[in-house]
């Protein structure tokens, strides 16, 4: 049978880094849909498109096309021909993803993609509105939630790795201004989902996290 389970939770609570982490354990499909809006930002960025003039993001919308290609549980994402699946993991992209994710229309072609992605796979796919709303049905689901300190450090490593520039008040900043469109937005907001399991990141090891949401899924299907 396929299944799918729903990882949301807010910026840098580590719903990307223990997904990726599961799928190749179990076998899953991965989809990261907040890279999907990081594309659509990046989109507006290189274009000089105003990400907060909804006109002007919703007219671009047929213009931009992405594709997702997956293996070994691992994402990449393409903007036209051009992998850019570390390009978008810039705080500009991140700040204008939280922007793009405040019009309907964009969520609404998203949401048919990520949908349409699952539909005949056993998928693992993190973001906001997940549970609540783009996979309901979800076997599994899952909210992450950690301090917004240890969210910020960690996406401050994240973009050292990549070898980014950053500052750690203004990356902090961003996170909360995020935190706050995505909890306020009117359509489809960051929240728990009823039936989801809640998991606080921000003392545990990523191993941790992956061993309880994997004990999680493997109870649900009852594999051994």
């Amino acid at each position: 049978m396929s299944y799918a389970v729903a990882i949301d939770g807010p910026a840098g609570s580590g719903k990307s880094t223990v997904a990726k982490l599961i799928a190749k354990d179990l076998g899953l499909i991965y989809i990261d849909t907040g890279a999907m809006y990081r594309t659509v930002g990046l989109f507006c960025i290189r274009n000089a498109i105003d990400t907060k003039n909804t006109q002007d993001v919703e007219n671009c919308l047929d213009k931009i096309e992405m594709r997702i290609a997956n293996s070994n549980g691992s994402q990449r994402i393409f903007l036209s021909d051009e992998d850019v699946t570390e390009k978008i993991r810039s705080a500009d992209a991140g700040a204008a993803a939280s922007d793009v994710g405040l019009i309907g229309k964009v969520r609404e072609k998203l949401v048919k993609l990520q949908r349409e992605l699952a539909e005949n796979e056993s998928v693992i796919m993190d973001g906001r509105d997940i549970g609540t709303n783009v996979l309901p049905n979800a076997l599994v689901k899952i909210f992450l939630v950690a301090s917004v300190n240890v969210r910020a450090q960690r996406r401050c490593a994240e973009l050292e790795a990549l070898g980014k520039p950053f500052d750690f008040e203004t990356v902090k900043s961003q996170i909360e201004q995020r935190d706050k469109n995505d909890s306020t937005r009117k359509l489809n907001p960051l929240k728990k989902a009823d039936d989801a399991v809640e998991v606080d990141t921000t003392f545990l090891g990523i191993d941790e996290v992956r061993k309880k949401i994997e004990e999680m899924i493997l109870s649900k299907t009852g594999v051994n």
